[in-house]
């Protein structure tokens, strides 16, 4: 297979930046409450150990500190500048903190790439310019950054004069300033520790991207969360995500935004289905990132890692005083595919011996029985670890978490654990607060709402077992040989040209333009065969019924030809025609759909759908970046929800997988040579024969790009 280069993430230079150890405030005020004054405020209550350096030629005092007329006047090392100033003023404080050898920059200013061309231009300048002299800059208009452990507080956001989150090991990262603002309130709120709390604002120097690596090697960040309004640089996300799988670190990431990036539905269906957001969705799950939906999953993902870890296995244990509980947990379970497995008979019995009267297959419920025995519930839950594969266990206490009994059910809990550390335990109530603390400060986890808590262990299942894992061991191919494709829609004929060429297996065919060469093609051909019209201009052909099967003989040939053309002629007037297509027509097998379509963050990006012309209808597909190895081919095959039908559903033969992972492959090495010249491909049906006999492509069109714009049909006319 081909290799592309992934850019490098340079993260060693983001410590000073994000670490500093001196200060300086460029447009300091010695008002607390003003942008310039607020990272003073901020780092002098909060206990900043390092120098502070106020930057303002009009003053000589500022907040209790010295001020300097300008950064080049300090005679210390500086670390990072921060800079707040008017945009109008910033391209000078830049290069005067360039000057001054700082080797970080957080620029709050706005009004640069955000509000016009003109404003990306002098954005542009001035970051290369601070690159170029090995300076990273946070911004331009941002929010800033805070190191929670070290006490940097290089923001002016007043959340942080409301009360500030504690010191953890979760890492966020935000693009949004306003976003991230009220993600910090809520993690302070819910009493979540985090390690670094940055936003990215315009991104003209540091990235999200940039950010995720840096956090997957910080030692003092466990879990990363991001919230994601966009990407320009794909392939350095992936290369950023595929850093925090590797440290086997869990990423849980808000991904706001789903708009369509194809205008070419009429003429292909990889284009109609492949939108942004499926192709986050693939690159999410392809490096095992947890994208949540709502604020509240995003959090509580966050501090279940951050509190218990992650799991040996997804096997479900639940204890449950409520038999309606446990049905709702399970219910829940199923759908989030954690298994519940039954206690053994032994395990069974022992439960049955204390409560004769109780349910104890799994969810084992105890009944009310507890508050005659506060001890069956440390006897039981023994009972189930000792006789039962269970990594997660979930206990439901309902009201009992706030009574009187709470403190002592959360004893016996944390007693539990203690003697089965490698066992994550959570417990659902409604707690209070110190009950609720003994359980966290002993790793269990304590939710109100027994579904959520179930989404979230789900969560962590799913991160171990990715973790586990092993990364696939294909062996890279030789290199592509780059192809250049015309500016506009292939014919069918050319397109499996184009194919062949990239050792795409494609059917034998002939392209004919009177009756008399079709009735001679079909001769040479052997029947039965197909006829399809052959043109650039119609993507759809079926749908004008410009396609014939099962032709028996010449007679039935010739006529195919004239009613195929004549069909075409009525329904296209416009379009131009090369003639008929004939192939053989093709046995038993799996309809399925192989597409690529070029994402403007991630390039090309190839699909596999069941359902050949239906796939729009059921919409089963699976998407992954190119190039490809047989390892991800198959993978995407695993994700399809009907992918019995390729394994041999109701006694039919199995097809041949193998073969569709390596047309697959091929498909995506052929995306990656023709590069950016490629807008988009469909071959529509792939029929996968059934085991040993290969996959082919039945139908084929390649959509070459126009000067950075997509071609249509109505333009290829």
């Amino acid at each position: 297979m081909g290799v592309v280069t992934t850019p490098e993430v340079n993260t060693n230079s983001l410590d000073p930046l994000f670490k500093p150890r001196s200060v300086a405030v460029i447009g300091a005020s010695s008002t607390p409450t003003k942008i310039g004054g607020l990272p003073i405020a901020f780092l002098l209550a909060q206990g900043f150990a390092g120098a502070i350096y106020p930057i303002n030629p009009k003053a000589s005092e500022i907040q209790g500190l010295k001020a300097y007329p300008a950064i080049g006047e300090v005679k210390g090392k500086v670390d990072l500048a921060i800079i707040a100033v008017p945009a109008a003023m910033a391209p000078t404080a830049v290069d005067d903190a360039i000057a001054a050898g700082v080797s970080g920059i957080v620029l709050f200013s706005s009004g640069f790439a955000e509000i016009s061309d003109e404003g990306a231009r002098v954005q542009g300048d001035l970051v290369a310019r601070a690159q170029q002299a090995g300076v990273r800059v946070l911004g331009p208009n941002c929010l800033g950054f805070m190191n929670l452990a070290d006490k940097v507080f290089a923001t002016f956001s007043p959340v942080v004069g409301q009360g500030v989150a504690k010191a953890g090991r979760i890492g966020l990262v935000s693009q949004s300033g306003a976003y991230g603002a009220y993600a910090f309130t809520l993690a302070r709120e819910r009493g979540l520790g985090l390690s670094y709390w940055i936003t990215t604002g315009n991104e003209g120097g540091v990235d999200f991207a940039d950010c995720v690596a840096w956090l997957a090697k910080d030692p003092d960040t466990d879990v990363i969360l991001g919230y994601m309004e966009g990407c320009r640089d794909g392939r350095k996300l992936e290369r950023a995500l595929a850093d925090a799988r590797a440290a086997g670190k869990p990423v849980v990431i808000t991904k706001v935004g789903r708009t369509e990036i194809g205008a070419q539905a009429a003429a292909s269906h990889t284009a109609a289905l492949a939108g942004e957001d499926a192709v986050f969705d693939a690159v999410f799950r392809q490096y095992g990132v947890y994208r949540a939906h709502s604020i509240e999953e995003f959090f509580d993902i966050g501090y279940a890692v951050s509190v218990a870890g992650l799991p040996k296995n997804a096997n479900l244990g639940v204890f449950t005083v409520s038999g309606g509980a446990g049905v709702l947990i399970a219910d829940a379970a199923d759908e989030a595919g954690l298994t519940l497995p039954e206690l053994s008979e032994t395990g069974q019995q022992r439960i049955r011996e204390l409560v004769p009267f109780a349910a104890p297959r799994n969810p084992v419920d105890i009944t009310g029985q507890i508050t005659n025995d506060l001890s069956l519930f440390e006897t039981s839950l023994d009972i189930m670890l000792e006789q039962g594969d269970y990594g997660v266990m979930l206990s439901f206490l309902a009201a009992a978490g706030g009574g009187p009994m709470g403190e002592e059910i959360v004893r016996q809990i944390v007693a539990v654990r203690h003697r089965y550390p490698d066992r994550l335990f959570s417990a659902v109530s409604v707690f209070k607060a110190e009950v609720r603390r003994l359980l966290e400060d002993n790793g269990c986890l304590a939710f109100e709402d027994p579904s959520r808590a179930v989404r979230a262990l789900a969560a962590l299942a799913g991160f171990a077992r990715g973790f586990a894992a092993k990364p696939g061991e294909d062996s890279p191919g030789a290199p592509v040989t780059p192809v250049s494709l015309a500016p506009e829609t292939h014919s069918e004929a050319d397109s499996f040209a184009l194919l062949a060429g990239a050792a795409v297996p494609v059917p034998d065919h002939r392209l004919v333009t009177s009756a008399e060469q079709a009735a001679a093609a079909g001769d040479a051909l052997g029947y039965p065969l197909v006829a399809k019209i052959a043109s650039a201009d119609i993507g759809h052909k079926s749908d004008i019924g410009g396609v014939r099967l099962n032709l028996a003989d010449a007679d039935a040939v010739t006529r195919a030809y004239t009613e195929i053309t004549r069909a075409a002629r009525e329904a296209c007037p416009d379009a131009r025609l090369d003639g008929v297509l004939l192939s053989p027509m093709e046995g038993e097998g799996v309809e399925c759909i192989v597409g690529v379509q070029r994402d403007p963050a991630f390039g090309p990006v190839v699909m596999l759908g069941l359902g050949g012309v239906f796939v729009e209808v059921l919409g089963d597909v699976s998407f992954r970046t190119a190039p490809l190895t047989p390892s991800m081919a198959l993978a995407m095959i695993d994700e399809l929800r009907g992918r019995d039908l390729l394994f041999g559903a109701r006694g039919r033969p199995r097809a041949d997988v193998e073969a569709l992972a390596a047309l697959l492959v091929k498909v995506s090495e052929f995306a990656v040579s023709a590069g950016d010249s490629l807008e988009s491909l469909d071959i529509n049906p792939v029929l996968v024969r059934p085991e040993g006999r290969g996959a082919v492509a039945l139908d084929a069109l390649v959509i070459g790009r126009v000067s950075g714009r997509e071609v249509n049909n109505k333009e290829s006319v």
